[in-house]
């Protein structure tokens, strides 16, 4: 939402107030940091491409949340069983609760309350904030139940890092926007930040669990595993060096190479990543490059 934070501000004026988004993300770093998780769970990556829908000062929870709910379920488009969708919503966000619970009719036991979960007020996994200043807000997250077959709990459980309830949305609302010294002051307009993630819906459609089972990442798989001489395509490894790679072609191809600092280095580090994969699948000969490369 960086394009846009000046828009939530009041700060810049738009000629719209309804957007949408497919927008290239790398989380190598920072504050969101999946690297380690990458290849090992059904779900991180190092690369993905997240879709959003947002309004300037115009719709809000209400409307956010019947659009959701109907592109997720009906049957014009996504037709997603009802009763495999699970949502949370922050703790004292009783609008978004009552929306979900009387208009969209889920019944309570799906719908759960997460409080500030992180140590501090609005620390919360309910509570989206770019950094500690600029806009924020409660947010509500829409939940796929793969199905009691995989191991994990639902949100805000101990077993919730689990595969199978996988956050395929998250609706923010943007209320505030937060103060250096925390105090929480209203935004110009009440407005609204969604994403998706592209691989996790795939997933869901193509009626797969893990993403590295879609079939964008199956071709690169089979692909690094002919290299490699891999026979068992579940190897984290082969996982690992197909999400990298995508990472590296499209860092590459927004102007990125490799070097000792800033976005140079994440590509780096990644590239370095996925050549140790490459060798502990064997892939010494040719140079670890080379068949990175290729």
């Amino acid at each position: 939402m960086n394009q846009f934070k000046d828009v939530f501000l009041g700060l810049d004026k738009r000629n719209y107030s309804r957007a949408t988004t497919s927008q290239r993300c790398v989380r190598a770093g920072g504050k969101h940091n999946d690297l380690e998780n990458v290849g090992y769970t059904a779900r991180h990556h190092t690369f993905f491409e997240m879709l959003g829908n947002f309004s300037f000062g115009d719709y809000f929870k209400h409307d956010a949340i019947q659009f959701a709910w109907e592109l997720l379920t009906s049957e014009k488009w996504f037709a997603l069983p009802k009763e495999r969708l699970w949502v949370t919503v922050y703790e004292s966000d009783d609008e978004a609760y009552e929306i979900w619970e009387k208009e969209v009719g889920i019944p309570r036991e799906r719908i759960i309350r997460i409080g500030d979960n992180k140590g501090a007020p609005y620390a919360s996994d309910n509570f989206w904030q770019m950094g500690d200043t600029g806009p924020c807000g409660p947010c509500t997250e829409i939940f796929y139940d793969h199905g009691d077959h995989i191991w994990g709990g639902p949100p805000g459980s101990p077993e919730e890092d689990g595969d199978r309830y996988i956050e395929i949305w998250n609706i923010v609302f943007m209320q505030f926007n937060r103060q250096a010294d925390g105090t929480m002051e209203p935004l110009p307009k009440p407005s609204v930040d969604t994403g998706m993630g592209l691989e996790r819906i795939a997933a869901v459609l193509q009626h797969v669990n893990s993403n590295y089972d879609i079939d964008l990442f199956r071709t690169l798989i089979q692909a690094v595993a002919k290299v490699t001489g891999a026979t068992d395509l579940s190897n984290k490894s082969l996982r690992v060096i197909a999400d990298h790679i995508r990472s590296c072609a499209f860092l590459i191809a927004d102007g990125v190479m490799p070097s000792n600092e800033n976005r140079g280095y994440v590509l780096r580090r990644i590239i370095r990543r996925a050549v140790r994969h490459g060798n502990m699948l064997g892939a010494k000969e040719p140079s670890s490059t080379n068949w990175l490369v290729r």
